[in-house]
């Protein structure tokens, strides 16, 4: 005989899942068994309780238990059954009945000896067995069917500890038998019923049904996985769950085309890098993280929330540094709270402290800081300075007068009212103290001179640092406070910076602009001339263009407006008519807003120089050839050119530059049907060209959509030609057509 092979399969799906059901199936008659052994405990009691009784009656007491461990050498023991069926109580004599009562009302006629002659009440020993303190308890008959009960813990009053139970639901475990017994007979009803057999074919289509059904599984899968790996993850583990498929028609083919899905998807979703473990410092950088930023947020609210506190310095020291923070979220949290801060301080005292620090600050870090932390002086709100004034022209507090100056001078009737005028003159000045003019001045020249202290160590010892655009736009702004001892050295260092060329076109712009701003404010008094500025500015011109330097199309028009118009006594004819011909010419290669703030500035300059009207005229203006490629606007022979250039702009797409090129032409008038409107003749070349901006990738205005609702009145086919054009057509093909018609009459007869 052959030795049977001990072959170890690994166990299916289904086998596992049946080894489920017959471990809950004994854990359950467990379970059952345990209610049962406590079921037959209880009823074992029940036994010893109603013997005790009928020994009781009989008198015939027989000793539930032998304190000394001994037991009676015969013991009838009884059935289960037997005890069910003892006497009911209505086959009972009506005396016994009574006894049976009288004994259930005396706890300790029970547990005691009837023959021995001892008295009912006698004093507990110590030593009672568990049995005899049992039986003294009082009890009643069962009138109905004991359930059984839970001991729970006792409660403890004045009269003594009191017993607590709860009934326990019984399982009837017949009905589960009945179920087990169901589910058995139903399984092996489905073991006996035999397997239909399968022919070859359709053998061969249950088997591409189940393997195309598995391959759009897992097409749905991958595809799911592919399009969001982090929130698809799991079904990867669905995946691979199919590589241990169990249906030996399609498990090979599954599990190939599994292992060729996950290769791809491994392909696509690994990352290009190795993973490691974090270190500590990453770990606690990613855990702090979060914090920091709500902690600068919360510093950040504090700073500008509370600018009157006692304590704000100290959230200025925190801050500051932070501005100049590597990560750019934290410092452009930072900066956006200084410049809110700056807004709204009217006073300045808040803004001088931050000012202070940041000054500090950025000379200790030797100008290596960000930009945007001198940027953030831009929004501070400096109108006006203190100017030092003679001695004379000082006001000198006001004095009040002494009680002996009152006395000798004043009735008692007067010195009375004066008092009460006094007292109410101290209480305005201290209601008006918070916001004292001559205190807000004060505070805002030391601002100032704390920010062009900065500015001026920047310009000296760090020309080519990247603070530069911020120093020389902040310089714009603040040019026409500085004092006047500055204004040649000033003027010095901007032109040295202009001729260096490590400047960008922005930052030339900005030198411009500041020195036309020094010469505007007190400049005026200096004998300066400043045509080098103006010549840098008339060359540069043709550098802007509709690309990326449109934006610098603003700064231009500025710096005009300081140039040509607020110093129109300084600037001569010549130089006027050069730079409108320019502007002109700049207008046609540069965005539309940029166009209407050039031809608005054009307005005004014809306006402030009344005689560049030849501009309009082709007849040409004294001696000379105008010379558009020369960089020098005296010398170019502007007068006897033309602005040709308004009649291109006048087809230009833009409506409002169509307006504009049309005024210009008609002359610029004030009044008439040439004249501009109100909305756009009030409004300055900068304001223009921040109203028609095209940053958003729309027209402005928008474009009026094309209404195709009247079709009949279309004009279609000859009716685009002239009417006697149309006629004469129609006569000579009509003339043509009677030529050669031809007769067929002719063929008819030669044919027969």
């Amino acid at each position: 005989m052959k030795a049977r092979r001990n072959k170890k399969q690994v166990p299916s799906f289904r086998k596992l899942i049946r080894t489920s059901k017959v471990k809950l199936e004994n854990k359950l008659k467990n379970k059952q068994f345990k209610q049962q052994s406590t079921l037959k405990k209880y009823r074992k009691e029940q036994r010893k309780l109603r013997q005790a009784v009928r020994d009781a009656v009989s008198k015939k007491p027989v000793p539930l238990e032998d304190p000394k461990g001994k037991r009676p050498g015969k013991r009838i023991e009884r059935d289960e059954e037997e005890e069910e069926e003892a006497l009911p109580l209505d086959m009972m004599d009506e005396d016994d009945l009574q006894l049976m009562k009288d004994l259930g009302q005396r706890a300790s006629f029970l547990t005691r000896d009837l023959s021995s002659s001892e008295p009912a009440h006698v004093k507990k020993r110590k030593h009672e067995s568990i049995i005899e303190k049992y039986e003294k308890t009082p009890r009643t008959l069962p009138s109905a069917p004991e359930k059984e009960l839970i001991h729970l813990l006792p409660i403890k009053d004045k009269s003594g500890i009191i017993p607590q139970t709860r009934e326990k639901p019984v399982i009837d475990s017949s009905k589960e038998e009945e179920d087990q017994e169901d589910e058995t007979g139903q399984e092996e009803e489905m073991i006996q019923d035999p397997i239909p057999e399968l022919t070859i074919e359709e053998h061969l289509r249950e088997r591409t049904k189940k393997l195309q059904e598995k391959k759009m599984h897992i097409a749905a899968l991958a595809a799911a996985i592919l399009s969001d790996p982090e929130s698809n993850i799991k079904k990867l583990k669905e995946l691979r769950s199919m590589l241990v498929e169990q249906d030996p028609d399609v498990a090979v083919t599954v599990r190939k085309l599994v292992v060729i899905s996950l290769m791809e998807l491994f392909k696509d979703i690994t990352p290009s890098y190795k993973i490691r473990p974090l270190t500590e410092a990453e770990k606690s950088t990613k855990a702090y993280k979060g914090l920091a930023e709500v902690a600068v947020k919360s510093l950040c609210e504090l700073l500008v929330a509370l600018p009157h506190f006692n304590f704000h310095n100290n959230i200025i020291v925190l801050i500051v540094p932070l501005m100049n923070d590597m990560s750019k979220s934290i410092s452009d949290m930072c900066c956006e709270a200084v410049k809110k801060l700056f807004k709204q301080d009217k006073l300045g005292q808040a803004s001088l402290g931050v000012i202070k620090v940041i000054s500090g600050f950025v000379k200790g870090r030797n100008y290596d800081v960000r930009p945007e932390m001198l940027k953030t002086f831009l929004c501070l709100r400096i109108k006006e300075v203190e100017v030092k004034k003679d001695t004379e022209d000082i006001n000198k507090p006001k004095r009040f007068m002494t009680f002996k100056e009152k006395r000798k001078t004043l009735s008692r009737m007067q010195r009375k009212w004066k008092k009460a005028e006094e007292k109410l003159e101290r209480e305005l000045r201290e209601a008006e103290a918070s916001e004292s003019t001559e205190r807000r001045l004060r505070l805002h020249t030391e601002t100032l001179n704390i920010v062009f202290v900065t500015y001026f160590r920047i310009l000296k010892k760090a020309q080519r640092s990247p603070l530069l655009p911020a120093v020389l736009e902040g310089l714009a702004k603040f040019a026409h406070l500085i004092n006047v001892e500055f204004f040649d050295d000033i003027l010095v260092v901007l032109h040295t910076l202009i001729e260096s060329g490590d400047l960008s076109y922005r930052e030339s712009l900005h030198c411009v602009q500041t020195a036309f701003h020094i010469l505007s404010g007190q400049g005026d008094v200096l004998n300066i001339d400043p045509m080098k500025f103006y010549t840098h500015l008339y060359k540069t011109l043709f550098k802007l263009h509709a690309g990326a330097t449109n934006s610098g199309v603003e700064i231009v028009l500025q710096c005009l407006d300081v140039m040509l118009t607020k110093r129109r006594k300084q600037v001569s004819q010549q130089r006027a008519l050069a730079f409108i011909k320019r502007l002109s010419t700049l207008a046609l290669h540069v965005l539309p807003n940029a166009s209407i703030g050039i031809l608005a500035t054009n307005r005004v300059l014809m306006h402030t120089f009344p005689k560049t009207d030849l501009l309009l005229d082709n007849e040409s203006q004294g001696s000379g050839v105008f010379l558009p490629e020369l960089d020098e606007p005296e010398y170019c022979n502007a007068q006897n050119t033309a602005l040709w250039e308004l009649h291109a702009l006048r087809r230009h797409y833009h409506p409002i530059v169509k307006i504009f090129a049309a005024h210009l032409i008609a002359g610029a008038p004030s009044e008439g049907s040439q004249a501009l409107k109100p909305d756009l003749s009030r409004r300055t070349a900068a304001e223009l060209f921040e109203t028609y901006c095209m940053a958003a990738m729309t027209f402005n205005p928008p474009v009026e959509s094309f209404n195709s609702k009247r079709k009949d009145k279309d004009l279609q086919g000859d009716s685009f030609l002239n009417e006697d054009l149309n006629e004469l057509i129609k006569r000579h093909c009509g003339e043509a057509a009677a030529q050669f018609l031809p007769d067929f009459t002719k063929c008819w007869g030669t044919s027969r």
